[in-house]
């Protein structure tokens, strides 16, 4: 279930978003929090569902910001249980429907929980498990995409979750100190790519809560310059995405409320960007679109 192939323990390039069969899976970081981490994933989620494709999202993040606004509370089981398991297939047990009404499938979710707070500590006592039991017990998902909402640090919850994806995605802010930030999640991805039979890819970074002040593009250009065509896009900052967030709507179900269809067009862009759906479909934009980078292939360097 999970790939094959070999690789050099460097972040390499991205082409196609690689496999697992039908499954791509990509994983959301960033070891600081308050950056909209959460809302990218889930912006994703929603663009990947309106599009008709099946998508699972894993929610690592005892928080359980993921849970909530997925419209999950109180789910039966968790990823927590999953990882408790320690077995294949686990996760797939665990998934819950998302309370969200799409006009496709609705995303499922492997809900969190803050208990999951007390695993980081028991995993670092598995000398065998402790990195890859996620990994494990991801085997046997058949969505079309899985999305993992790492927690905001670089502990062992997270090295589970980019040793479970096949790439990761740094979110960040238009902010000082963003780069450096960026700087240290890639170098993370490249270790951890290292120690793995398959490279891990950087699927690129997303500019987060881009507002319209002058700070805010001036950061944006310096993480640009920095990293190059790696930056697949901006999400602006606008009240219909927190919106989506507090009521745990999609953000494709905000219907007309203002600045909600520019947001989901972005997410849609970005979306297409990483492969995650195919262009033009569902109101995905079969161009372009996004703003604040390059869509499309992701280079980096070094």
């Amino acid at each position: 279930m999970f790939p094959g192939g070999s690789g050099s323990g460097a972040v390499s390039s991205r082409g196609h978003l690689h496999y697992r069969g039908p499954v791509a899976v990509i994983a959301v970081v960033n070891q600081k929090g308050g950056v909209g981490k959460t809302t990218v994933a889930l912006g994703l989620a929603s663009a990947i569902s309106h599009a008709g494709r099946r998508v699972a999202v894993v929610d690592l993040d005892p928080q359980a910001n993921a849970t909530s606004g997925l419209a999950v509370w109180d789910a039966p089981t968790s990823v927590d249980d999953a990882l408790a398991a320690e077995r294949a297939g686990a996760v797939a047990e665990v998934l819950v429907p998302s309370g969200w009404e799409v006009s496709g499938a609705p995303p499922d979710v492997a809900a969190s929980t803050p208990q999951l707070a007390q695993r980081e500590p028991q995993l670092a006592t598995d000398p065998v498990g402790a990195q890859d039991r996620l990994r494990v017990a991801m085997d046997g998902l058949d969505h079309d995409v899985v999305i993992i909402d790492c927690p905001p640090s670089l502990g062992l919850l997270t090295v589970n979750g980019l040793f479970a994806a096949d790439e990761a995605l740094v979110v960040t802010e238009p902010s000082a100190w963003a780069s450096d930030g960026v700087a240290q999640v890639t170098r993370t991805i490249e270790r951890i790519s290292a120690r793995r039979p398959q490279p891990l890819r950087l699927a690129g970074i997303v500019v987060n809560r881009l507002g319209r002040t002058r700070d805010a593009r001036y950061w944006r250009d310096q993480l640009v310059d920095e990293h190059g065509d790696a930056v697949v896009g901006s999400i602006a900052m606008r009240a219909a995405v927190a919106e989506a967030a507090a009521q745990s709507l999609p953000i494709h179900g905000l219907g007309n409320r203002a600045g909600a269809a520019e947001a989901a067009a972005e997410f849609d862009a970005i979306a297409a960007a990483l492969s995650l759906v195919v262009a033009g479909a569902a109101g995905t934009p079969a161009t372009g679109g996004v703003t604040g980078g390059t869509a499309g292939k992701v280079s980096t360097s070094g």
